[in-house]
């Protein structure tokens, strides 16, 4: 593996390849790697280059898309172990023993499956905007599946999908962000077709039935955990992990007022220097 010290914007694709799999992904930065599972239809062009370039400065960040999504081969497995196999399978071409796990929105359900089948892999688990396993009291509203079921996102959908509509503040971090992923011109990603989304739909349905424990598992793993969300989340609302509140003793949690979904994308400076932190930090 070549490791790319470049900015975001100028990382090229790379692909894993092995007995006919193959998953694209892109590097940049030194040091201890941190892996990176995206939302739903994100691809490798959905990441706030920002981000990255922030987190950069500590680790090797690595993102990457799903079997059949994106430049990856295959197909979306509609299973959430299925995807989280994904993980393990990049990290064994890279040559990864273990590794900073991260995960935003449906990426989170895949980073917190790894995170509880294969426990010794992972260092720490940062979870963005994103729910537990099992059942949540608290459901996604209808404005973000509106948004969300539109085959093209412009910057209105992604105001509602990823930022606060309600706040100015946050309304003009969305116009920057949006400025920021479409800055890439050259070897960009491929978009996720609409007969793909109902096997995300499926993975979640998966995730929340938790046939795996995962619930369960969660307060029981030697990993230290970090969520970060907005005081005002669509689709994932904080307000489903207050129930595991002392339930997990390796959980912390970080809440950001007039924001939404996409925490890091509103505050990616913030929001990179709070990992880095709890990674230096967070004890067990």
């Amino acid at each position: 593996m070549k490791n790319n010290s470049l900015s975001a914007i100028l990382a090229r694709t790379q692909f894993a390849t092995d007995s006919g799999k193959m998953i694209a992904y892109r590097s940049i930065g030194q040091g201890t790697p941190l892996i990176l599972c995206n939302r739903l239809r994100g691809i490798l062009d959905s990441w706030d280059p920002a981000f990255l370039d922030e987190l950069a400065q500590f680790y090797q960040v690595i993102i990457f898309d799903y079997s059949g999504i994106g430049s990856s081969a295959g197909n979306l497995p509609t299973q959430i172990a299925g995807v989280a196999e994904d993980i393990n399978f990049l990290a064994a071409q890279l040559k990864l023993d273990r590794f900073i796990l991260a995960g935003w929105s449906y990426g989170g359900l895949v980073a917190q499956t790894f995170a509880t089948h294969y426990p010794q892999k992972v260092s720490h688990l940062i979870l963005l905007g994103t729910n537990p396993p099992g059942k949540n009291q608290h459901p996604l509203e209808q404005a973000f599946l509106d948004a969300t079921m539109h085959e093209v996102n412009d910057l209105a959908d992604e105001t509602v999908l990823f930022f606060e509509p309600a706040s100015d503040l946050s309304r003009q971090a969305a116009e920057s962000y949006f400025e920021r992923i479409n800055a890439r011109t050259e070897d960009q990603d491929v978009p996720v077709p609409e007969e793909k989304w109902n096997n995300y739909f499926a993975g979640a349905q998966d995730f929340a039935a938790d046939g795996y424990g995962s619930r369960d598992r969660l307060a029981t793993i030697p990993v230290p955990i970090l969520v970060i969300s907005g005081d005002h989340d669509p689709a994932c609302p904080i307000e489903n992990w207050y129930a595991l509140s002392r339930k997990i003793p390796n959980l912390q949690m970080i809440m950001l007022g007039q924001t939404g979904h996409g925490p890091q994308s509103q505050y990616p400076e913030l929001v990179a220097r709070y990992i880095a932190d709890f990674v230096k930090y967070a004890r067990l």
